[in-house]
């Protein structure tokens, strides 16, 4: 079926078995592979808008991150972006990919940071949207629910609501964030094993491990494209140009009027930007 016919979410979901846990995943075009990975608190769909156009180009594949999506929730497995990253380089072997264009938002660009520094040679080139960076994360808003006792507290419809009413931040048009975008990225969480999962995701928010490999970012030779919302209110912008220049050769470009999901705000404008550095 051709790439221009077929929704994301009408794709079919697959399974890998990574760890003794299942990594969910849609996959759509053929030739030089691309790998997005998501952040919290979205999923694969983030990529909904942009994947059909990335995959006339390329063999395009989105994960869930484990704990995330429609991937395996497991109660005692690690979930931080380090264990995350090991999982998305032995999903790459599982599938085949010797080698990927990554690109990665939020705290998946910290995953993305992790495989550039410590598996470069599985990287071809990068774009890193939104992410997170150095000492720029957990956000505030995260860090007030892990407070003590706020979880045990917190009822599954009362942290939905929670989760509902966060979603706006993320964009600069409030008109952006429909319901139907909002319940593509709670519905996951809408559960006592969901609520659960999310819990125990944002306990690994943990920037000691972008600021472990801050000084190593100047070694990265993989070329470097840093995307980001102007209006980001998450990771915020003053980071970008800080991120830019640690990597050496990389180019920063501002997603103008466009908060953290710039997926979802301005699909158009990321996907020309990310297929013309690609296409270099």
């Amino acid at each position: 079926m051709r790439n221009d016919t077929i929704t994301m979410e009408a794709l079919e979901t697959r399974y890998a078995m990574i760890e003794g846990h299942r990594i969910a995943y849609k996959e759509m075009g053929e030739g030089q592979t691309l790998l997005l990975i998501h952040g919290i608190p979205t999923n694969k769909l983030m990529w909904r808008d942009v994947m059909p156009e990335l995959a006339k180009h390329y063999r395009v594949i989105a994960p869930d991150m484990l704990n995330y999506g429609e991937s395996d929730m497991p109660v005692d497995a690690d979930v931080s972006i380090n264990a995350q990253t090991r999982i998305f380089v032995k999903l790459m072997d599982a599938l085949g990919v010797a080698r990927a264009d990554v690109v990665s938002h939020d705290i998946g660009g910290g995953i993305g940071q992790l495989m550039a520094v410590n598996h470069p040679e599985r990287i071809r080139r990068q774009v890193l949207i939104d992410s997170v960076c150095f000492d720029s994360w957990p956000i505030p808003e995260f860090k007030q629910l892990l407070e003590p006792g706020v979880e045990e507290a917190t009822s599954v419809d009362e942290f939905i609501t929670i989760m509902r009413d966060f979603m706006p931040s993320g964009v600069h048009d409030p008109a952006v964030v429909t319901p139907e975008m909002t319940e593509r990225y709670v519905a996951p969480w809408n559960s006592p094993e969901g609520k659960a999962a999310f819990f125990r995701n944002m306990r690994r928010l943990n920037k000691e491990y972008t600021q472990a490999i801050a000084g190593d970012l100047k070694n990265i030779e993989i070329d470097t494209l840093v995307l980001w919302g102007d209006k980001d209110n998450f990771q915020k912008p003053g980071y970008a140009p800080m991120l830019a220049d640690a990597i050496p050769g990389a180019e920063l470009i501002w997603v103008k009027d466009a908060g953290h999901w710039v997926t979802d705000e301005k699909p158009g404008e990321t996907v020309s930007h990310i297929l013309e550095f690609l296409a270099r």
